[in-house]
């Protein structure tokens, strides 16, 4: 038997891990073993939820769970770190390990995981001339910073001390971004410099160009995809011959983007390619095996080349237990298949499908109306040109932008230039247009006068894969009309997500009702609670709170059109929901008892 050894002769040897590896065979305490894992996020789940959830996965029959750390999730502020509550990681691995299961950590610094900005800081990636995810001093800087902060917690819940943390992943799939490989050894050493002994992984897209950027010589090399098994094995041992197969993502459903279909996978397909996997004697971790959902605003975005796709609320993910904790057909037949490839399940009946509140319909009550709300919750920061969301020192959420330019009597366009992501037009309080194009422009009609140019600018997501990593949010260029630059502006700041449940309810109540765009509340009165998912008949996009908690975004475009409310939300007796409508107000919001996420599509995997 041989363990796991740094190739670093300057770093010596690490000391022998739970898990090693000899001639291709993955080892435990010495014997085979197999990883069957499955991805779950401690932070897409509420807490009180989590055991139950953890349960559902050792009941599929998996003897592991693996997670990312988002970095932004537990840093909003450079500084202020946190570890309690909904970021209690330690309690999360503790559970966990109560539940039979081992745990595999993925601590980047980078994630993906269509979150937001990939986990990385926004106050990071917006500091002038950062470089992310390289070999950047300022970058190493703060990312020593923040290991310096989180390893040390990793490492204390390792398998050698007694806890159950048996493997920890190099950054994550960095070989599908650059070539830095000074970068990712830098990783690599950060992570065994504080303490990980235990086995150290990369995790890239099965493909020689992917492979050769993102694994690091001495550590095992892992694969993430969804189909083709076998050529993913055959391509790993050809360059890894004395390494195990690890399937480190194997995608059993995927993700959705506003505009676009609910994407799923058969069932049954999915469960055959498990078996391929266990078959070519590999070992697996299910993408998602519980998705959660992004709560807030912590959805990520993609980008196509051409336009910015956002990521939805739902991160179900047409994953084995729902996103509400249900066992899906999904389910049944994975654990069906591990069953046949050996694996003991638990005894008796899986658990039963979380109780649900029976539909209803909730009459709302219109608040505030949207622009003279806006104006009011927020002292407006002056400056002569645009300020972006890092120049206001805001992450997400809403940005109003206002101005006063002379328009002669006429037809004008109005213009925008670096316009992340989606602005709202109105001229004297009107709504003229919707502009979600980076350079985009609207007509409008002068009166020989100043008007009140108002931009309400929407960051939509931070994008969480690919070259824009980082890119900035709100007017990063300027507004023109025709070809003369507007100066003079004021903005307000909205960071919906870190509204107090007290903000919260002044913004609602600081101007009369329009009955067109703006707040509006509805009641809800509970004996028991109970899971439920919100509707929002009539209403076009927007936000949606309950008890002061953001759950996230709607938009009428869809696919999903319930947002999860989970019970551990709610309390007896009266609960109030919150709506911040930016185009059109419902007069109902209704309680649905099961999640509608839209027309489904089934998701072909184009990896090459």
């Amino acid at each position: 038997m041989t363990t796991q050894t740094t190739s670093d002769p300057a770093r010596g040897r690490r000391p022998a891990a739970t898990l090693t590896h000899a001639g291709g065979t993955l080892l435990r305490a010495g014997r085979p073993h197999r990883i069957l894992s499955g991805s779950l996020h401690y932070f897409r789940v509420h807490p009180d939820q989590w055991a139950d959830r953890l349960a559902r996965l050792a009941a599929l029959g998996l003897n592991t769970v693996d997670t990312y750390v988002p970095w932004n999730f537990h840093e909003r502020t450079p500084g202020d770190v946190r570890f309690d509550g909904w970021r209690d990681l330690d309690r999360f691995a503790r559970l966990a390990q109560q539940t039979g299961l081992d745990v595999i950590v993925r601590p980047g610094p980078y994630i993906c995981a269509e979150w937001d900005n990939g986990g990385l800081p926004a106050w990071l990636t917006g500091a002038p001339g950062m470089r992310p995810r390289t070999s950047h001093p300022p970058f190493l800087a703060a990312v020593a910073r923040w290991f310096d902060q989180l390893i040390p917690r990793i490492a204390a819940l390792q398998a050698g001390r007694g806890g159950p943390v048996v493997a920890v992943q190099i950054e994550n799939e960095y070989g599908s971004y650059g070539d830095d490989g000074q970068y990712v050894r830098w990783v690599r050493d950060a992570l065994t410099a504080r303490g990980v002994t235990e086995l150290l992984y990369t995790a890239d897209g099965p493909t020689e160009l992917m492979l050769d950027a993102g694994a690091v010589e001495g550590e095992l090399a892992a694969a993430t995809f969804g189909s083709r098994p076998e050529q993913a094995a055959r391509l790993l041992r050809s360059r890894r011959p004395e390494e195990p197969f690890f399937c480190a993502e194997f995608w059993n459903g995927w993700f959705d983007h506003w505009g676009e279909k609910h994407h799923v996978r058969p069932a049954r397909g999915a469960a055959d390619d498990v078996g391929r996997i266990l078959g070519a004697g590999g070992s697996v971790s299910l993408y998602m095996a519980h998705g959660g959902t992004n709560f807030g605003l912590w959805a990520g975005a993609n980008h196509d080349g051409d336009r910015l796709q956002p990521t939805v609320t739902s991160y179900d993910s047409d994953a084995p237990v729902a996103e509400h904790g249900a066992l899906t057909d999904k389910f049944h037949a994975l654990r069906e298949e591990l069953t046949a490839a050996g694996q003991p399940v638990p005894d008796g009946p899986p658990p039963a499908d979380p109780p649900l509140l029976p539909p209803a319909e909730l009459p709302v009550i219109h608040g505030a109306a949207l622009l003279d709300a806006l104006c009011t919750v927020a002292e407006p920061v002056s400056a002569p040109a645009p300020l972006s969301f890092e120049e206001l020192g805001q992450a997400s959420g809403l940005v109003l932008y206002a101005a006063e330019p002379l328009l002669p009597e006429g037809e004008f366009e109005v213009s925008v230039t670096g316009l992340h992501d989606r602005a709202q037009v109105f001229v004297d309080g009107v709504p003229v247009a919707v502009l979600d194009r980076e350079t985009a422009s609207c007509r409008v009609r002068g009166a020989g006068r100043r008007v009140r140019l108002e931009l309400l600018v929407e960051n939509q997501g931070r994008i969480n894969y690919g070259p824009l990593l980082g890119q900035g949010k709100g007017i990063l260029g300027g507004v023109r009309v025709d070809r003369r630059l507007v100066h003079g502006w004021r903005m307000h700041r909205l960071p919906l997500d870190e509204w107090s449940p007290d903000e919260l309810a002044r913004a609602v109540s600081l101007a009369p009702p329009d009955g067109r765009a703006g707040f509006a509340t509805a009641r809800l009165t509970v004996t028991e609670p109970a899971d439920t998912f919100v509707a929002l008949p009539g209403f076009g996009k927007g936000f949606c709170w309950i008890n002061g908690r953001l759950l996230g975004r709607y938009w009428h475009i869809g696919p999903q059109t319930t947002l999860y409310l989970p019970a551990p939300f709610l309390h007896p007796g009266d609960n109030t929901l919150t709506v911040l409508e930016l185009e059109r107000l419902g007069d109902r919001i209704a309680l649905r008892d099961r999640p509608e996420l839209g027309e489904p599509q089934e998701y072909i995997e184009t990896f090459d």
